[in-house]
């Protein structure tokens, strides 16, 4: 029986209890704030000190993805009791995380180790890795977990809302005058990923009604609610999250729901207050 390692980078944002549990190695992307550089390893800087220092700060931090080296480290850890690797990472449309890990993945045997660009980020990302642990602890061999990943992500949807535009003005993610006059008609942009980037999904008008559209908007993606798994996770904003979670529980009844956070690297771009949403039906 085959025994293989799963990877991704900790843009994946999966709660570390599923991390321990399911036995997922994450590489850690790095913050940089000036002439500070924090891993985003939950030890150099935890995701409340990074939200903290996001909102005193005048200029957006930058990001960086991990090295070459860093997954050739990895990687050979793995293997000393592994007889392969499956490398699942951020959009490389979003970061140089995935060329990254296909250099490191030269310095070994090539067929071991199968790097995927997952097209996605966050709790998308994470369920997609989530998957292949599952798959990985039943035994099944490299091909069937790669087949049963692809298969599982035409399910995954997900619904983005950030409470200002700051964020993404100062990333360069949108224009200066767009979000002047946003923030005028106070719009609250719902977002989602496709084709690997973050892209528009609706606009409501102020922050109670975008959190009923994301409700709304669930509704009419969803076949069978009880068949379904959320994530609820939030930019440091606990309560807006908490309350959305006992809405959707209230009005879906999921099968399962997870909560947590949105992480240093997404929260970056989105800046603090925002909440993130990613669903499927089992």
């Amino acid at each position: 029986m085959a025994k293989i390692g799963i990877v991704s980078d900790t843009t994946c944002d999966v709660p570390k209890e599923y991390i321990d549990k399911l036995n997922i190695i994450t590489v850690p992307l790095s913050i940089i704030f000036g002439k500070e550089s924090f891993r985003d390893d939950g030890i150099e800087i935890t995701t409340e000190q990074f939200y903290e220092k996001l909102k005193q700060t005048e200029s957006l931090p930058t990001t960086a993805q991990p090295s070459p080296g860093d997954f050739i480290k990895t990687y050979e850890n793995i293997l000393k009791d592994h007889d392969g690797i499956i490398s699942i990472h951020i959009s490389k449309k979003m970061s140089g995380t995935i060329a990254s890990a296909e250099m490191a993945k030269k310095e070994f045997d090539q067929d071991k180790i199968n790097i995927i660009d997952s097209e996605l980020v966050h709790m998308p990302l994470g369920f997609l890795v989530m998957k292949a642990a599952e798959l990985a602890n039943e035994g099944k061999d490299a091909d069937e977990i790669v087949k049963g990943v692809m298969d599982f992500k035409s399910k995954l949807k997900v619904l983005f809302v950030p409470s200002t535009l700051e964020y993404l003005k100062k990333g360069g993610r949108i224009g200066r005058s767009k979000a002047l006059l946003a923030s005028l008609l106070e719009i609250k942009p719902i977002l989602t990923l496709n084709l690997g980037e973050v892209s528009p999904f609706k606009n409501t008008r102020r922050w109670n009604q975008a959190k009923t559209e994301l409700i709304n908007s669930m509704d009419s993606m969803i076949d069978n609610p009880s068949d379904m798994v959320v994530s609820i996770c939030d930019s440091d904003n606990k309560p807006d999250r908490d309350e959305l979670g006992e809405r959707i529980k209230n009005k879906f009844n999921p099968k399962k729901m997870i909560l947590g956070d949105i992480g240093a690297i997404v929260g970056t771009h989105l800046g603090p207050g925002g909440i993130g949403i990613t669903f499927y039906e089992e």
